[in-house]
Order: C-alpha cells, then sequence, then structure tokens
C-alpha cells in the first residue's frame, strides 16, 4: 500500500484541529465575550496548549476572521445553489426557511451579536465583518438581479441594493429575535418571512 506524502496526510490532521479550535473560540466568545474569552482558556476548552493555538491563529482577532470567512463561505455556496435552480424565485423562498431556523439557533445567534459587538469597538473586526458583509450583500444582488430581469423587470442598482438591505435587515433582525423572545413561532416567521420575499421580488422598480 502506498504511503501518501506527509503533506498529504498533514493537512487534513492540520484542518481537523484548526476546527477544534474555532468551536472552543466559538464556545468561549459566547460564554465570555471577546474580551473576557482569553487564549488560555480557549486552549483549555480546544484540549490543547495555548502554543498549539498560536500555531494556527496569531490572535482573537484571527480566530474571529476565520469563523466570520466560514459563515460568508456558507452564504456564498447557497447563492450559487440559489442561482443554479430552474426556478430561482421558488428556490430562494423555500430555502429562505433554513436561514430563518439558523437565524433563531440561540448559540448561532449568541456567537454572531457577540462578533458584531466585537466590530463596533474594534476596528480591525469591523474591517473583517464589513468586507463579508459586502461579498455576501453582491451575490444576493446579483440573485435578485437575475430573478427580477428573468420576470421583466430593468432596475438600477440603487433599487437593487434597497431590496439587499430589506433582507438582509429581516434576517439579522430575527438574532435579536432569538435572545429576546425564544419562545417565537418559528414556524409562523418563516411563513411571513417568505411572504416578505415574495412580495418583495413583486415590488415596482
Amino acid at each position: 500500500m502506498p504511503v501518501l506524502p506527509s503533506s498529504a496526510t498533514e493537512q487534513p490532521r492540520a484542518e481537523a484541529r484548526r476546527q477544534q479550535i474555532l468551536c472552543a473560540a466559538a464556545q468561549c466568545f459566547r460564554e465570555h465575550g471577546f474580551h473576557g474569552a482569553s487564549i488560555a482558556q480557549i486552549s483549555k476548552c480546544a484540549g490543547m496548549s495555548a502554543g498549539h493555538i498560536y500555531h494556527y491563529f496569531e490572535n482573537k482577532e484571527a480566530i474571529i476572521a476565520a469563523i466570520v470567512a466560514q459563515d460568508l463561505e456558507h452564504l456564498l455556496t447557497l447563492t450559487a445553489e440559489l442561482r443554479a435552480a430552474s426556478n430561482v424565485r421558488q428556490a430562494m423562498i423555500e430555502r429562505a426557511a433554513e436561514g430563518v431556523a439558523e437565524q433563531l439557533d440561540p448559540l448561532l445567534a449568541g456567537l454572531k451579536l457577540e462578533i458584531v459587538a466585537e466590530a463596533a469597538r474594534n476596528p480591525r473586526v469591523a474591517e473583517i465583518v464589513r468586507n463579508a458583509d459586502a461579498a455576501c450583500r453582491r451575490g444576493l444582488a446579483d440573485t435578485i438581479r437575475d430573478i427580477r430581469r428573468a420576470e421583466g423587470h430593468v432596475d438600477d442598482d440603487a433599487a437593487i441594493a434597497g431590496m439587499v438591505e430589506v433582507l438582509a435587515t429581516l434576517f439579522e433582525g430575527l438574532l435579536l429575535r432569538s435572545i429576546r423572545n425564544p419562545e417565537l413561532d418559528r414556524a409562523l416567521v418563516i411563513r411571513r418571512i417568505q411572504a416578505a420575499i415574495n412580495a418583495l421580488l413583486d415590488q415596482a422598480p
């Protein structure tokens, strides 16, 4: 049986360790906040030395950057899947149910809100968050423009940007609602947001 090159065998192991650190950091950020969570706490939660943490991440900001990048990758993959669907509009409305469920997950909501709170105080984290948001908005704008164009609408960039902001506001607002009202009727919220998306896509230019 051939022996794989060390680089081929080490890469999956390194990625597994990296994910282990990110999961531990996410838990510590949720429980203690960004400033309250130390590298020592993260290393203890991850079950590895602080030196190992620094081998993969320069500091806590680099960890946040990796968490944000993973979230962005997920959103961009979703956007690509929507645009590849035979009926993009219907796919967007149907997949909104998944987005609502994710935004209402109290663990994910707590982590995302902590990152946004840190972005309000820390210019470097703000840059990370804003760059990811810009990439996400571009993907969503392209998707909406495709849907509208296929249905005969002619929109300028400002009109599309406005629709993107409305959708972003709808979904990001769910983060707060998941904390303020954890007992909300999720099925009802999903139906209402799907109806709102449908109406938004129909609005006059």
